[in-house]
């Protein structure tokens, strides 16, 4: 059968990372080091490994290659978001869709789970070792992942959504989240506004911390007084981190949202403290929605298809788990909306 060669038992089974790290004696991690050309093990040690690779016939693309004329039934998403918050969130139903579309075109199913996230890798593992998803996709990337080192290690077939510092061995699927910041704090700049703030989702997301750091090394460029709240992408935390910004001493007078809920819970904030937006405070948010639309006044956003993202990282996905060349790239970046909420500060 394609994809199978003879384990170091001799079962018959199929080859894994383990079993060349063990005929190497190295770990699994050294293993996808050496074989995706990355640094961190000795020349002497990679050519090992490589050659406990080709002594089994294993190669790290053997699992989507394994795939090469068979059904592809299912494709896994473990999504570490409560189930009530994920309803309310735009970013994932859009994102899921543009995965069902894709999906529905290749007759296979989405298996979408909500786990905490020391559940996720357990998961994964099950969906692949069972055969129960032919391949996964990986979000909510944070900086040494454990999900990248431990599914890499079993050769899952996976896309991860997220830059590419962030992914590992794996094929990643971004948006340019630097650049849209950059672009967002220049426009409060040149509007006038001099002291700005962001309500972040979790500080310890790959895509939180690009932010904020364009987010701070741009404010300090323009001179600016910056400042980061971070919540949760709740409609609740973003209330209080909003509320934080406008208790303090140097209030600002324009804040960034990290998603649309956040920022659309800042106008009722805002009308708590007897604000007048954009007048007296000006709001923009990010991954444009209806919800931005339908406010009054309307919102100011970053916006990118987030249908037509979910569909890239899906037919990317499909490159993977067939074995064709599967490159990292970006997608389109995120492009100032201006609506309503944002204007000159009152220089009253």
């Amino acid at each position: 059968m394609a994809g199978r060669t003879t384990s170091p038992s001799g079962s018959g089974r199929k080859t894994t990372i383990r079993d060349v790290a063990q005929r190497a004696g190295v770990s699994p991690s050294a293993v996808t080091l050496a074989v995706h050309g990355k640094p961190g093990v000795s020349t002497t040690t990679k050519e090992r490994i490589l050659q406990a690779a080709r002594d089994l016939g294993w190669s790290p693309n053997q699992a989507a290659q394994s795939l090469k004329g068979q059904a592809l039934h299912s494709v896994g998403l473990a999504i570490a978001r409560p189930a009530r918050m994920l309803g309310l969130e735009p970013f994932y139903m859009e994102f899921i869709s543009g995965i069902e579309g894709v999906l529905t075109q290749h007759s296979c199913s989405l298996l979408l789970r909500l786990v905490e996230p020391d559940e996720e890798i357990e998961v994964h593992r099950d969906w692949w070792q069972s055969n129960r998803a032919s391949g996964s996709i990986l979000v909510d990337l944070r900086v040494d992942d454990p999900r990248v080192a431990a599914l890499s290690a079993i050769g899952l077939p996976a896309v991860a959504v997220g830059h590419p510092s962030l992914a590992g061995p794996f094929t990643a699927v971004w948006t340019d989240d630097a650049a849209a910041v950059v672009e967002a704090v220049r426009y409060l700049a040149a509007l006038g506004h001099r002291t700005v703030a962001r309500v972040s989702g979790p500080a310890d997301l790959g895509h939180s911390m690009i932010r904020t750091k364009a987010f701070t090394d741009t404010a300090q460029e323009l001179g600016l007084q910056a400042r980061t709240e971070v919540a949760d992408f709740s409609a609740d935390q973003g209330s209080r981190a909003c509320r934080t910004l406008l208790l303090a001493a140097e209030r600002p007078t324009a804040i960034i949202f990290d998603n649309d809920l956040m920022a659309v819970t800042a106008l009722g904030v805002a009308a708590e403290f007897g604000l007048s937006v954009p007048h007296d405070l000006s709001l923009l948010a990010w991954d444009d929605s209806q919800l931005c639309q339908l406010t009054r006044p309307t919102l100011s956003a970053m916006q990118h298809d987030v249908f037509s993202f979910g569909a890239d990282v899906t037919e990317t996905l499909f490159d993977v788990m067939l074995g064709r060349e599967a490159t990292s790239h970006a997608t389109q970046v995120p492009r100032l909306v201006p609506r309503a909420s944002t204007a000159p500060p009152s220089r009253t």
